[in-house]
């Protein structure tokens, strides 16, 4: 079985070749530079961005593959051309569409629509290029992103129910609006963690557990550290201000990812979590979970570090269990904000 696959849902341009269950290529041109100075993803430049990246970037995978066709090299055959159809920004998923829909002709091969979430929560399958077709279901689902934090259960292979998302920013989300509040630039994960080595002294900012419920909210905790730097900070921060700020948050954070993952497992009865999204690239966090989750005799599985953000080897993987499960059929309308869906 041979895939390409598009992700074009925020601001990575990604192209990605699966083959008999490996990862021949996943080439990915990140637009960080290009929003930097913004300190935050600008749409229509995105969109403009993956238009001029899209071509290139699908080649440079062809490539990669070593499909790209040639005097003496016919195009190649495939069995399906997948592409993120939501959640994300409109323009952006458009461009994807588009190329899918062009790559598929030249290809005559099936179109396959996929959830972008659907992508993060099956990224821990791949190990070391390979899908290893690893879960045990039933599986919860702890999706972490910039744009999205929810909390999933998948009882078998495209069948999903949403426990719980977040009702204002996501985790994501505010690791970038709290590295702005103390300028330590864009986008805030990286950096907040790296700075977040440095420090000790936590300054008990709120944790958001929103008791009973599957529920997150992290305005507030961004909002707790702005009036934090508003009354005990009237001059330029220190090194060492920085790092407890961004100790102090991060272990907030992580504290309500790790409870209400535990507050999942209880309620649930599941024991086994998938977790993946950009925000699991954070080693703080994901040290946190697994030792939580195995206290308490469940298990977890990670993705790849270079699979957290997003690409288009999760999508080609979401499209590969579509096609086990023999569904070659999917709905192809860009949706920016979709929902989780089941296909089974």
């Amino acid at each position: 079985m041979r895939i390409l696959a598009i992700e074009t849902t925020c601001d990575e341009t990604g192209a990605s070749v699966l083959e008999n269950k490996t990862i021949k290529s996943n080439i990915i041109f990140s637009q960080v530079a290009l929003h930097k100075k913004y300190s935050g993803v600008v749409p229509e430049l995105a969109s403009r961005a993956h238009m001029e990246n899209i071509s290139l970037v699908i080649s440079e995978a062809l490539k990669k593959a070593k499909l790209l066709p040639g005097k003496r090299r016919k195009f190649p055959r495939f069995d399906a051309v997948a592409f993120s159809r939501g959640p994300g920004l409109p323009g952006a998923l458009l461009v994807g569409r588009v190329a899918a829909e062009t790559m598929a002709k030249f290809c005559g091969a099936a179109l396959i629509g996929v959830n972008n979430l659907e992508g993060h929560f099956l990224s821990p399958m791949i190990n070391r290029k390979k899908i290893e077709d690893r879960f045990k279901y039933p599986l919860l689902g702890l999706v972490v992103s910039g744009g999205h934090t929810e909390l999933w259960l998948s009882k078998s292979a495209g069948k999903y129910n949403l426990l719980g998302s977040t009702r204002d920013d996501a985790a994501g989300e505010a690791f970038d609006k709290v590295a702005k509040l103390i300028n330590l630039g864009y986008p805030g994960g990286p950096v907040i963690e790296q700075w977040a080595q440095k420090g000790s002294r936590d300054l008990k900012f709120p944790r958001p557990f929103m008791e009973g419920n599957f529920e997150f909210s992290f305005s507030g905790l961004k909002t707790a550290v702005a009036y934090y730097l508003r009354d005990n900070c009237r001059r330029e921060l220190s090194a060492r201000e920085k790092a407890d700020i961004c100790f102090s948050f991060q272990n907030a954070v992580t504290d309500t990812l790790v409870y209400k993952t535990l507050f999942a497992m209880e309620k649930t009865g599941v024991y086994s979590v998938s977790a993946g999204g950009g925000v699991m690239a954070n080693a703080f966090l994901k040290e946190r979970l697994l030792r939580a989750v195995l206290s308490r005799g469940g298990k977890v599985y990670f993705c790849d570090k270079k699979y957290a953000s997003d690409n288009a080897a999760m999508i080609a993987v979401a499209a590969w269990m579509r096609l086990q499960n023999g569904r070659f059929r999917s709905n192809i309308d860009i949706a920016p904000r979709l929902k989780i869906e089941s296909w089974q």
